[in-house]
Parts: C-alpha cells; structure tokens; sequence
C-alpha cells in the first residue's frame, strides 16, 4: 500500500553459514569428501564458496548436482576462479602448495559476507557446522579470527624449534579451520613491523610476504602468524578438538579436549587419508567417502567406522577410538532422533 515502509528481506547471506574452501591440483575428491560431512550433520543453511581452478569447476558443479534432493536443498554453492588482488599472482601461486595462498585474500574477494568459516580440503566435521559458528558469538570486542594452536607441547613443536619469524603464542597457530569475522577483519588497521601506523588487512599482505619470504616454510599459515603476533588481541584461540590433527595422537595422545568430549573436526593433513601411515584417520575418511546418501547413519556409517577401527589398534591414534568416535555417535543421535521425531509426528494419528 502507498505510504506503507516495506521492510527489506533478510539477504540469504545472514541466513546461512558460509564455508569456504580453496581446491588444486588433485583435491576435487577430498574437498567434496569434506563438503559432504559438511552437510550430513549440519542443521542450518550452508553456503559454500569453493575457489578452484577452472579445470575443476564443470566437476564440481557435476558431482554436486549428483547429491539426493535431500541435501542439496541444505545447501547453495558458488565456484569461484583463483584470483590474487595484491601483489604478483605467480608468487602468491607458488607459496607453499599451489593456490594456498588463496585464504588470505577472502576478506577482500568475498566483500558481501560478513562471516566465514575456512578449512582446508583434508578436514571432515564429526558435528555440525553449527557448533563451531557459535563460536563467533563468544569472540570479545577485538578479537576477529578463531584458530587452534599448531601443537600443544612446545619441545616438540614445530615453531617453537624451527621457526625463523615471528609466531602466535608459544606453539603458533594452524590455519587449516580458521573461523572469521571478514567485516571486523576489512575495517581494522593492523600493527605490523613494516611501518609505524597501522594497515588494512589487503595493504599489509604483500610488503609482509616480501618481508619474510625466506623465512617462511609453510606459507599463509606462516603469514598469519606474523600478523598475529603483532595482533595477538584480535585472535580467538579454539581448543585442538576443533583441529585434531595426527599430531595430537601419533606421539601419543596430546588433545585433552578430544579426550574430554571427543573429535570436532578431524584435519588429516600429511597426505594421511591416502597412505597407510595413520589408519584411523583413514578409516573415517572413507566411511565417510563410501556412506551412501540416504542410508541410515548407524548402519551404513557408524558400524563400518568401528570395524575398520578394530584394524587400527596397534597404532599410537588406534589405541584411542573412543576420542574419534565420540562426537559423530552424539551427532547421529541427534540426528536420528530428529528425524524420528520429525516422522512420529508427520504420520501421528488418534
């Protein structure tokens, strides 16, 4: 009606959660595995940003259209090309592994989104995506990113022994999960020991690579610790269980949360779901790869999992199933009884 205020629709930007991922090389199948445990256990809305090199968009956009109506409809996706805004592309390309580097510019590429979950393609969610997006709620007034530490013990950790630049805390931090708020990170000016002031998050990126290029082993992941040993009160540090790596069990168990309440999100990094190095790990992944859509979880998830488990026990991650598998038999209850709820109360006749 004339003179009636219409009241805009809520962008569908504020109604999902947005996870992104950035795929190379030969990491279609891991990231759809990853994209696939995503959506099995979330309850909102997901949007996914996957960046990729063309050659794996047509499939990407092929498998996906494969996935039951069920779970598509939990889910929109964008495919976006590899795109560097700052700097030299063929630099940024070659730091570390192929594309990598591709995380650091998301606040920049993705300006609309407010907030963001980033993983990388070798993560699975043993729960819902929800439960770690609630974090963001518990960030304090300055705090803008969300990363687990790189190690729990610092005589054998990785930069505590062996770095040669600037790192976060005593063990520095893992960028393989990285929750963030991209408005607070696109409006802050940060410290840096490039120029006395403060910089924007894309002014800073590049002078801080050309700073430290042969110092840094393990590209962005290296960056990001720079930037946030000169920032450390814009970082939330989550516990291990939100980025279980080999790490925290091959020289003996190390996560007292997982040990507490179990695997959030496991993080197979050194190539474990494709060697036999680290079973367990293994195991999840192609559970999780061969679990047909619409079958019921129980039967065609959890069972296979403690059988395969059974296979791992003479290994150090082995001889603790119980952290692997205590936070996906929490989930599929929920899970299955929401669904029964759900059934009992469509088909409830008196």
């Amino acid at each position: 009606k004339p003179g009636e205020q219409k009241h805009p629709k809520e962008p569908s930007s504020l109604q999902c959660m947005h996870l992104a991922v950035v795929a190379c090389g030969d990491r279609l199948e891991e990231t759809l595995i990853m994209l696939k445990s995503a959506v099995l256990f979330s309850n909102r809305r997901l949007c996914f940003h996957i960046f990729a090199e063309d050659s794996l968009k047509p499939e990407f956009e092929k498998k996906l259209k494969e996935w039951p109506s069920s779970y598509t409809k939990k889910f929109e996706s964008n495919i976006y090309p590899i795109t560097f805004s700052v700097g030299n592309a063929q630099e940024w390309k070659k730091l570390f592994k192929p594309c990598a580097a591709q995380r650091l510019f998301l606040p920049v590429i993705l300006k609309d989104v407010d907030s963001l979950l980033y993983v990388d393609t070798d993560v699975l969610f043993l729960r819902p995506i929800d439960d770690i997006w609630h974090l963001l709620r518990e960030f304090n007034s300055t705090q803008l990113a969300a990363m687990a530490p790189e190690h729990e013990i610092p005589k054998i950790g990785w930069y505590s022994r062996f770095a040669r630049h600037p790192y976060y805390g005593t063990t520095g931090i893992n960028s393989g999960v990285m929750l963030m708020n991209l408005t607070r990170i696109r409006s802050t000016q940060f410290k840096n020991s490039l120029i006395p002031g403060g910089l924007t998050w894309e002014e800073m990126l590049y002078p801080l690579y050309q700073k430290y290029r042969n110092y840094i082993t393990w590209g962005d992941q290296d960056l990001l610790n720079i930037i946030f040993y000169f920032n450390p009160e814009c970082l939330y540090v989550f516990p291990c269980q939100w980025n279980y790596r080999p790490d925290h069990c091959m020289y003996g168990s190390n996560c007292r949360g997982a040990e507490e309440e179990g695997v959030s999100i496991l993080h197979g990094n050194r190539g474990v779901y494709h060697d036999d190095k680290q079973p367990t790990f293994k195991a999840l992944y192609e559970v999780i790869r061969d679990f047909p859509f619409e079958d019921n979880l129980f039967q065609s998830l959890y069972y296979p999992l403690q059988s395969k488990f059974l296979d791992t026990v003479h290994t150090l991650c082995g001889r603790i199933p119980q952290v692997f598998l205590k936070q996906i038999e929490k989930t599929m209850k929920k899970v299955y009884e929401n669904r029964v709820i759900v059934y009992l109360g469509a088909n409830h006749r008196y």
